[in-house]
């Protein structure tokens, strides 16, 4: 028998006073940690590869790769994209030509099958992007101690959780660009910190930054830092934007993909349930409730 209790004088089952306690604690705790400004506001952009239906667009990805080609590149490694996958024709769709030619760009240290003996080739397309660093060791020594993250997966790692009641408008809305939302926000963010705030050594203050208001990146974007060839205003606020989506694209390469399987399974569900409902109907016309 289903246990019940009392909510206002009216009769509820306990599991619906469980559930209610749950939603309630949820909205308490993102409201305390929004109180205790443990997580910046971040602003939502106007992603093209936002909601069900959204693509990333080619161009801004060739964009933000040049961007990281030239500046992110520097300091922090791509390990997990492949110069095969520049030529995905859902995400910066390069020519197999273009991607060769970008691939030669790179050195790869390989070892000889013929001496055992470690040799530098130029990068072919089923070699990954290379570390600009042989290793973490050598990456800390030039960063201060500090090795770069990789860029491969950031903008899943650094998603902002909005609290409540955000995360349950983005869960209905499919909403899941919080990651590039805070890159471009970080990206943007840098500032002279207030009067009454002591410097600190070898930091830059960006209030945007979870981790505190110091990060140790200095500001990696200035205006007309990079040429476009296609007439799109060379600002740091459409770097920020570009580099974002690209780094975005890096963390979901088959975003696009999902979204059309995931669109497929729905309709696909729907006539199910039509012709189960149909069946039942036929099937049940005739018997006595």
């Amino acid at each position: 028998m289903l246990e019940t209790t009392k909510i206002g004088g009216a009769v509820v089952p306990r599991i619906a006073r469980a559930a209610f306690g749950g939603v309630l604690a949820l909205a308490l705790l993102g409201g305390a940690a929004q109180a205790a400004g443990e997580a910046p506001h971040i602003e939502k952009q106007d992603w093209s590869f936002s909601g069900i239906f959204g693509r990333y667009d080619r161009a801004q990805l060739q964009r933000g790769f040049k961007i990281y080609r030239e500046s992110c590149g520097l300091c922090h490694s791509l390990d997990y994209i492949a110069f095969r996958n520049l030529t995905d024709p859902s995400g910066p769709a390069f020519s197999e030509e273009a991607a060769k030619q970008i691939a030669s760009e790179y050195t790869i240290t390989d070892i000889s099958n013929e001496t055992g003996q470690p040799f530098d080739r130029p990068a072919t397309l089923t070699d990954h992007v290379p570390s600009p660093y042989p290793n973490s060791t050598a990456a800390a020594a030039a960063n201060g101690g500090a090795v770069p993250p990789d860029f491969s997966l950031i903008a899943k790692a650094r998603a902002v959780h909005r609290g409540f009641p955000g995360f349950i408008v983005d869960a209905f809305a499919n909403y899941a660009e919080n990651g590039p939302d805070y890159i471009h926000a970080l990206l943007l963010g840098y500032e002279d910190p207030p009067a009454d705030v002591e410097p600190v050594p070898a930091k830059f203050y960006n209030p945007v930054f979870l981790a505190g208001n110091w990060i140790a990146m200095p500001p990696p974007l200035q205006d007309g830092q990079f040429e476009y060839t296609d007439g799109t205003p060379e600002t740091v606020e459409q770097y920020s934007t570009d580099i974002s989506a690209f780094l975005m694209w890096a963390a979901e390469p088959h975003l696009v993909e999902r979204k059309e399987f995931g669109f497929r399974a729905m309709i696909f569900l729907a006539v199910f349930a039509l012709l189960l409902y149909l069946t039942k109907r036929k099937l049940w016309r005739n018997i006595a409730h």
